[in-house]
């Protein structure tokens, strides 16, 4: 691994942070030789920013684009997800995009000998609760989610904010037949059914915990992790109200 250049990536991502200007992407589209130096990347960001101290992370996003890709994870700054109902309070956003998903909760902890044998079935096991999730998608990167692939995992896979709503005890779902409604100002709703890239929320689950434990953290009960869009990338503007809508789920709603 090239520390020099995770470095130029992660002083870039943190010059885009502090003064709020993005940075160009396409400077830096060969200063990552593979994900872990984009995984050393947000870790760099994340330390010099001060966000998990010397605690683990309690909330991540987690995802791809089919089961057939390479599944991809960030850790989320606390500052940045918010309880629904939410509003935004002039946080610094460049981009709004926003994503329907489902954020699901760990009912004990995890360590590295368990998550490496953890399948879809026994994954799911150890979720105690699920809840609606608003992620609103943000980049420090002029080209956003046109960037380099390891530059937008470098940049917490593009995230800017998560909104979540209340908690409810997890209990097995038809995901194919899983409706949501996306609602964001005056525009049209969007409605979807069965449209999660991976299937099921859970699917990631495995592959999340292998990533989080790697280095031999434990994850602690309580960590949550929110699972992938149903809803692509929706555009949403200063001033709107955004509400995403799963039937048996749930709702979370925010304010940008």
């Amino acid at each position: 691994m090239s520390s020099s250049s995770v470095q130029l990536v992660a002083d870039a991502l943190l010059s885009a942070r502090r003064d709020g200007q993005p940075r160009m992407a396409a400077a830096f589209d060969n200063a990552l030789a593979g994900a872990d130096e984009a995984y050393a990347a947000q870790a760099t960001v994340a330390s010099a920013l001060g966000w998990f101290a010397d605690a683990p992370p309690r909330y991540w996003k987690s995802g791809g684009q089919s089961r057939q890709s390479v599944l991809t994870h960030a850790p989320l700054p606390s500052h940045g997800v918010w309880t629904s109902p939410a509003t935004a309070n002039g946080f610094p956003f460049v981009r709004r995009g926003i994503e329907a998903e489902i954020a699901l909760r760990l009912g004990r902890d995890v360590d590295a000998a368990l998550a490496a044998g953890l399948d879809e079935a026994a994954a799911t096991e150890l979720v105690d609760a699920m809840a609606v999730s608003i992620e609103v998608v943000d980049s420090r990167w002029t080209e956003c989610m046109a960037a380099a692939p390891l530059l937008r995992l470098a940049d917490l896979q593009c995230h800017g904010a998560l909104v979540i709503g209340d908690w409810q005890t997890w209990k097995p779902r038809d995901w194919s037949r899983q409706v949501c409604r996306v609602a964001i100002g005056s525009q049209d709703p969007v409605e979807r059914r069965g449209t999660h890239a991976l299937g099921t929320p859970t699917w990631c689950l495995g592959t999340w915990l292998r990533h989080v434990t790697r280095d031999g953290a434990t994850v602690p009960a309580g960590t949550a992790v929110t699972t992938g869009t149903w809803v692509g990338i929706l555009d949403a503007e200063k001033g709107d109200l955004v509400v995403a809508e799963f039937d048996g789920v749930g709702t979370a709603r925010v304010q940008l």
